[in-house]
């Protein structure tokens, strides 16, 4: 799989979990990637050198906090000192957890929105100009719970539907030279506390019956970036069907 050979891919986020798994994906197939982290330094350096180890050079790092827009023209000039360019954005870093009413901060808000929609507008548009010159894409991994709403998250599902929003805001902002979309995920990683009962409840009202992993929202990244050249401003739910039982 060479098809995004020459290419370049920011993925926030991408030292663990749903993250490395899309930079794994996108460099499998030919594109040069470049790790964002905040804290997860050993996590991002080893996957790095994982990757370098099977091309060399084709997996840079940059780190920084997303909550800090004003770090952001920062972290794209770093991209492109090394790499030249910039092909895709993968907008995957996301702050998750619960926020019942009564209980909820302004540092709740600050957090999730900041994480979930206040970034990935603002390194978009940091980002754009190189996104324009390669004729690229950005790719906003969103849920299926900023489509339909889950109960206990009200500052993170906003979050998620104003990611939405803004995937198909862009889409129409930055045509016809950088295409935007989204992607979903339902079933695919549980949290930490997740009872064995909530998980059970959840797959029984999965048309499919099972999770999903990981190599599922890799996959339709990969979709997007390198096989969608006449797809903008969609959002594809990762989800066995979930929301047809919402």
């Amino acid at each position: 799989m060479t098809e995004l050979r020459g290419k370049v891919a920011l993925i926030t986020g991408a030292a663990r979990r749903i993250g490395a798994v899309i930079a794994k994906q996108l460099h499998k197939a030919g594109a040069d990637v470049v790790i964002h982290y905040r804290h997860s330094t050993d996590d991002a350096t080893a996957l790095q050198q994982e990757l370098n180890q099977y091309r060399q050079n084709s997996c840079f790092l940059v780190q920084g906090d997303l909550l800090h827009i004003e770090q952001f023209p920062r972290i794209i000039q770093t991209i492109i000192n090394q790499t030249a360019r910039l092909d895709i954005l993968v907008n995957n870093a996301s702050s998750f957890y619960p926020t019942p009413i009564g209980q909820i901060t302004e540092q709740d808000w600050n957090d999730l929105i900041g994480s979930n929609l206040k970034a990935p507008l603002f390194l978009s548009q940091v980002a754009s100009p190189h996104l324009k010159a390669a004729g690229g894409c950005i790719i906003n991994i969103i849920d299926i719970h900023g489509l339909r709403p889950m109960k206990g998250y009200p500052v993170y599902s906003p979050a998620k539907a104003g990611l939405v929003m803004l995937t198909q805001s862009l889409a129409r902002e930055l045509a016809p030279d950088v295409r935007v979309n989204g992607v979903a995920p339902g079933a695919i990683i549980w949290p930490e506390n997740q009872s064995e009962q909530s998980t059970d409840e959840i797959i029984n009202r999965i048309p499919l019956k099972r999770q999903g992993s990981p190599e599922d929202i890799a996959k339709t990244v990969l979709f997007l970036a390198q096989d969608a050249d006449y797809i903008t401003g969609h959002i594809i739910p990762v989800d066995g069907g979930r929301l047809l039982n919402q």
